[in-house]
């Protein structure tokens, strides 16, 4: 009997993986994202939107930027260590992608603060703390706030139904963005939502399944 389970067990695993290498997750174009998000000239534009080059600190100081994380698959949302209501939801559920990978090299968290007139290096590092979020592939991001709120707008379309006209309006967002590792958006999710932080644990190990090629 322990025999046929074991036989039964490794047929599904093995379709599940099969799957998994020939199952392949939209890429985003600018034609597929909400008109008032992206700039006139790129409204029709069927090409791939790829993340723009970013520059900001960790929460232990050190820079993170758009060369160093060349090549990985990132994990992106935006959070304020004083919010009150989801961002703790969202820290814990992002915490549950950190601890599925927490030894791969190939993922990466990005969660930027909204609020970083508050969130310097210092308080970052003390929220860390409290969260056990280890900073080998998850980091706190502050930085310019002009530069952290064009990037959740324009670069990772965080923001869904903001107007391109109202940049610098306050930014309090569940979404979790997926990007692939040829920086290119291949997933949207709530991130307070545990079915949905489950969809894209899924969602990252197809990508790391992924063929070349694509």
């Amino acid at each position: 009997m322990r025999y046929n389970i074991s036989i039964a067990l490794l047929i599904i695993f093995s379709c599940v993986t099969e799957k998994s290498k020939n199952f392949h997750l939209p890429i985003y174009t600018p034609a597929d994202l909400d008109p008032d998000w992206v700039d006139n000239s790129l409204h029709m534009s069927k090409s791939p939107h790829f993340i723009p080059k970013f520059s900001f600190k960790n929460q232990k100081g050190k820079t993170i930027d758009s060369d160093l994380v060349e090549g990985k698959i990132l994990a992106v949302n935006y959070f304020f260590t004083t919010c009150p209501s989801i961002c703790p939801i969202l820290t814990n559920n992002m915490k549950r992608v950190q601890n599925t990978f927490l030894k791969d090299l190939e993922v990466l968290i990005l969660s930027h603060t909204v609020y970083p007139e508050h969130d310097s290096v210092a308080v970052l590092d003390a929220y860390a703390e409290l969260y056990d979020i280890l900073p080998e592939n998850w980091h706190l991001l502050t930085g310019d706030k002009s530069e952290i709120y064009k990037m959740a707008r324009k670069g990772y379309f965080a923001v869904k139904g903001d107007s391109i006209y109202d940049l610098d309006a306050f930014i309090h967002t569940e979404n979790f963005v997926l990007v692939d590792k040829k920086s290119r958006i291949r997933g949207f999710y709530n991130g307070t939502n545990k079915h949905e932080v489950n969809r894209m644990i899924e969602d990252i190990f197809a990508l790391k399944n992924e063929v070349p090629a694509l």
